[in-house]
């Protein structure tokens, strides 16, 4: 059996809600023109962690299609995923936040408005499978 986690979503920009803990920006790019020291300071996230954000190029293919075909999407998750944990970096970065989660909360945001349609939402159940399993607990002997 896995550990629950302590894991949600947002949109970065949208006011910080209670519960959502420590807030991971999910983006290849970062806000435009906000100095980092305001990321925090006006809600957008508190981290920036780019390393499991969508490539460069998988955003481009991404905006030459259309957006809105539920199979287009597809093949972007699908090969967002198949990128994301090719790389040790990928896979070991997945494993810190299910780690991180199984102990504490975050929430992982994007900038997209639907949730549907954006990656933190296929992260979000990648980080769920990578959740660490809970360990049988020893039997005590009767006294």
């Amino acid at each position: 059996m896995k550990t629950p986690l302590k894991l949600s979503t947002f949109q970065i920009g949208s006011p910080v809600k209670r519960g959502q803990g420590l807030r991971i920006g999910t983006t290849r790019r970062p806000p435009r023109g906000v100095p980092k020291a305001r990321y925090k300071r006006d809600g957008y996230f508190d981290v920036w962690l780019p390393a499991i954000a969508p490539s460069a190029e998988l955003l481009s293919r991404l905006k030459r299609r259309d957006a809105d075909d539920p199979e287009v999407l597809k093949k972007f998750f699908d090969t967002n995923e198949r990128e994301l944990l090719a790389t040790a970096e990928g896979r070991q970065t997945i494993e810190f936040l299910a780690q991180v989660a199984a102990r504490t909360t975050i929430s992982i945001g994007c900038f997209c408005e639907a949730e549907s349609r954006c990656h933190r939402s296929r992260l979000y159940k990648i980080i769920q499978r990578h959740a660490p399993r809970l360990k049988a607990q020893p039997k005590r002997k009767a006294a």
